[in-house]
């Protein structure tokens, strides 16, 4: 299907060439437009006007070409890659042959839109704010974001990226993170000589550009097995941390690297944003049957005697002990627990206090390495790059406690990723309902800027574009941009993408990497989309960082004793989130320690769903906020039952507050709606109607420095969404400016899958201006209807209009055809019946004024 769809996209491309380009090669064809794009910048910059996209679009289109021809002459390569990919097996050779031409047909889009965009924005049909042009070496991280000259700025980066692609630089667009990699192997003996080459290159590495320190944890030397015990080394299986934590051993073997290493990079530049203590951290030790989960592993005595030290320090007595978990141990030294345990044992005493546990060993383990770094580095921030489908999925044999994770570290780490399809396996739930899976990336965010607000987020290795089970080389490229500004909006300070696979010649890193075959590495579109996001967000960075900072009035209790003693807790959590996510008032997270260490004034009422199970001391902190006057909504089922499933003592009481039971999500959504305070409430409205007849549209909105409010809707439904926007005060009507393009547009909008929505929202009283098309005091209305329409519309103008042109153009700016209108006050416009179903832009321009609608053909 997807190699039919190819085929005819170029068919199309080269029908609608002029005969003297259907000529010319690709190439050909690509290397005219960028001279012609070039040239359209040079004319830009002669009146002053910000031309750094059209320069990426440049770049981008250089450097895809130049890989173009490395897949040329390369098939057979590519072909082997292709086949690594279970979905495109059966195609790989096909795939193969055409992606040389399909990656030069997806740059002369690329260019293509670019010349259009280009050419409106010098003949003033559109605007653009000015791009921040931030120097890597010389920003700061300040608090929760990057700074520089005062202005908030995004980074963005790829994991693996060298600095050239050929003869074209890779770091003027796609940019410039710094660092250094240490791992146990480069301790050399077991008196703590580091590896010369690693010091050569430590003592000649520049201060760089703001960057961080990578800290792996494989490769174990083999002198350390021989001084620690051949059980020190636990083997690649499970994964990312080869050795024995609680083996003496390790805090002396990692101590002596950080001792001859973080000397060296304390205080420089690329170490700016810390050190991050562990690539993707898990400790599963689970089994179902004889079977071991993903990378789960047994334990080594040192970590059943630091078990044992932990359930004296945690029980008051054996007996106490052997009354929860039905045993007969004699004293704590005798404790004997099989691992991996069982996942059948879940909800028993045993399996909470075993799981607890590994929470708590992984936490001392890097709370000692953090300290063990600040002993050379005193100022060292860390980080930890936490999948946080740990924390938003079921699972909690792992031994991450996210929370506990994120309090520790100076940055919000993670390598939080989205899905835009699932290329192999079992149909997944949120493909129902939803473009791309936004779960594990929003919740996360939310959950971790609710633990710490004041931290930025870096995810170190973004997964959003590419995984090994989610990416398609026919990607539309508007998902990278509702995807990553979902991510920013949401929180997202730093990005390192997976990735850039390429080598400087064009080939690929890895020649059995099962995760290239039809990356971003093959897509021109979709990776110039996510820069041109990152420039559009960084000449917003004031108002990025607004949303980011906004308040979270509403607050959904989160215990991560209820997630230990359920198998599906999360998704009980998931299933409130996803009900409020779509309101347009943010949705932050409460446990007890937010309750306890945070301002309760920052939330209007904690919303508790299908969480039974709580120890008494969060029991203690959501009663403490009851008698100060809080406001908790919660179901019949949760608060019953401690960590041991023993009932709790009492119920919970109102105390000075106000305790509203509701039974449903739907009523408890209701409820807490009712209880948002003035300052809370949007001053606008979106609903949304859309043919899945389930919500997908994620709104924000903030006041700007003109005290307008400025509105970001993602679209992450799988349909086209329509939205009434009002603006709730409004004198007039309410009218929606487009925030990148200055373009007015509809208050009542069709977005597409995949859509941003970026919009200031204004009364139609404060319009003042003739030049933007819409009425100001005294001057000219145009209005278009219907829309949607079968394919006749109206326009409409409050007085005779002279010399009008009226243009269609599709999404991708390409004009379809034009009229002209010597006098007119109405018009009655026939769309060409060949036009498909979907999106255009109507443009109506009479040499004074310029507005644009979309229009929907149904």
């Amino acid at each position: 299907m997807q190699k039919t769809t190819h085929h005819k996209t170029l068919l199309i491309l080269f029908m609608v060439l002029p005969f003297t380009m259907a000529a010319q090669t690709l190439t050909e064809q690509i290397q005219s437009k960028i001279q012609e794009l070039q040239t359209l910048i040079t004319q830009g910059e002669s009146k002053g006007l910000d031309m750094h996209k059209e320069k990426l679009a440049i770049r981008t289109s250089e450097v895809f070409l130049f890989y173009s021809d490395w897949d040329e002459a390369n098939v057979a390569i590519n072909k082997n890659m292709f086949e690594l990919v279970a979905a495109y097996q059966d195609n790989a050779q096909q795939m193969a042959d055409d992606l040389p031409d399909w990656e030069r047909g997806d740059i002369i889009k690329l260019l293509d839109n670019g010349i259009a965009y280009a050419e409106d924005l010098i003949n003033g049909e559109v605007t653009r704010k000015e791009f921040v042009d931030f120097d890597w070496s010389t920003a700061e991280h300040n608090g929760d974001e990057i700074n520089y000259n005062g202005q908030p700025v995004f980074l963005s980066d790829y994991t693996w990226k060298l600095a050239t692609a050929g003869e074209h630089n890779l770091r003027d667009y796609y940019g410039q993170l710094d660092g250094f990699f240490i791992s146990p192997a480069h301790v050399e003996d077991e008196e703590g000589t580091i590896k010369k080459w690693i010091l050569n290159d430590l003592t000649s590495k520049e201060s760089g550009t703001l960057g961080f320190n990578f800290i792996n944890h494989k490769n174990v030397p083999q002198w350390a097995v021989d001084k620690y015990g051949d059980d020190f080394n636990l083997g690649k299986d499970v994964r990312y941390t080869e050795y024995d934590i609680d083996n003496p051993g390790a805090k002396e073997m990692m101590g002596m690297l950080f001792d001859g290493t973080v000397p060296y990079m304390a205080g420089q530049k690329y170490s700016e944003l810390g050190y991050l203590l562990c690539n993707e951290p898990h400790f599963y030790t689970t089994k179902t049957g004889d079977k071991y989960d993903w990378a789960s592993s047994t334990v080594t005595q040192y970590t059943i005697d630091k078990f044992r030290t932990w359930l004296s320090n945690k029980h008051a007595s054996i007996a106490d002990l052997n009354a929860l978990w039905g045993s007969s141990f004699t004293s704590f030294n005798d404790v004997t627990i099989e691992i991996p345990i069982d996942n059948s044992e879940q909800g028993t005493a045993k399996w909470f206090d075993w799981v607890s546990f590994n929470q708590y060993r992984v936490t001392d383990w890097y709370t000692w390495m953090k300290n063990e770094i600040r002993k050379s580095d005193a100022d060292a921030k860390v980080h930890i790059k936490i999948m946080p489908n740990l924390w938003s999925e079921n699972k909690r044999g792992h031994g991450i406690n996210l929370e506990q994770l994120t309090e520790l570290s100076e940055f919000c780490g993670n390598d939080a990723g989205a899905a835009y399809n699932q290329m192999w396996g079992s149909t997944p739930e949120w493909q129902e309902h939803y473009a791309f899976e936004w779960r594990e990336m929003s919740m996360s965010y939310d959950f971790m800027k609710s633990v710490s607000p004041e931290k930025g987020v870096i995810n170190s290795e973004s997964h959003y574009l590419s995984t090994v089970k989610s990416r398609d080389l026919y990607m539309n490229p508007m998902y990278a941009r509702a995807c990553y500004w979902l991510a920013y909006t949401q929180g997202l300070t730093v990005s390192q993408t997976w990735f850039w696979c390429r080598r400087e010649d064009g080939s690929p890193k890895s020649e059995t990497e099962k995760g290239y075959g039809g990356s971003n590495n093959q897509q021109p579109r979709v990776t110039n989309e996510l820069e041109s996001t990152v420039l559009d967000l960084n000449s917003y960075g004031e108002e990025v960082m607004a949303y980011q900072r906004q308040r979270k009035p509403l607050r959904i209790f989160h215990s991560e004793t209820s997630a230990l003693n359920k198998p599906a807790h999360m998704d009980d959590v998931f299933e409130l989130y996803e009900d409020m996510v779509f309101e347009g008032v943010p949705i932050g997270f409460a446990t007890e320690n937010i309750i306890t260490k945070q301002n309760n004034s920052l939330w209007d009422a904690i919303l508790v769903y299908k969480t039974e199970f709580v120890k008494q001391s969060e029991f203690d902190a959501l009663q403490s906020y009851l008698n100060n006057g809080g406001t908790v909504i919660i179901d019949e089922v949760s608060f019953k039952k401690d960590e041991y499933k023993r009932d709790l003592a009492s119920s919970l009481s109102s105390g000075l507050g106000k305790l509203i039971y509701k039974s449903t999500v739907e009523a408890i959504h209701t409820a807490a709606m009712d209880q948002l305070d003035a300052d809370s409430k949007p001053e606008i409205t979106v609903e949304e109607t859309n043919t899945g007849g389930h919500k997908g549209c994620i709104w924000k909105v903030i006041k700007n420095d003109a005290g307008n409010n400025l509105l970001s809707v993602v679209n992450v439904g799988k349909s086209n969404a329509e939205l009434n926007i009002t603006l709730k005060n409004a004198s007039v009507g309410t009218a929606c400016k487009d925030a990148l393009s200055g373009v007015y547009v509809s208050h009542n909008p069709t977005l597409e899958p995949y859509e941003v929505f970026f919009v200031e929202v204004m009364d139609e009283e404060d319009l003042t201006t003739i030049g933007d098309g819409v009425r100001g005091k005294g001057e000219t209305k145009v209005s278009l209807h219907p829309n949607p329409t079968s394919g006749q519309f109206y326009l409409e103008f409050s007085d005779m209009q002279r010399n009008t042109s009226v243009c269609i153009y599709n999404m991708s700016g390409s004009l379809i055809e034009s009229k002209n209108y010597t006098s007119v006050n109405q018009i009655t416009y026939s769309l060409p019946s060949y036009l498909a179903h979907g999106n255009y832009i109507v443009k109506v321009n009479n040499g004074n004024w310029v507005k644009s609608f979309k229009l929907l053909k149904k």
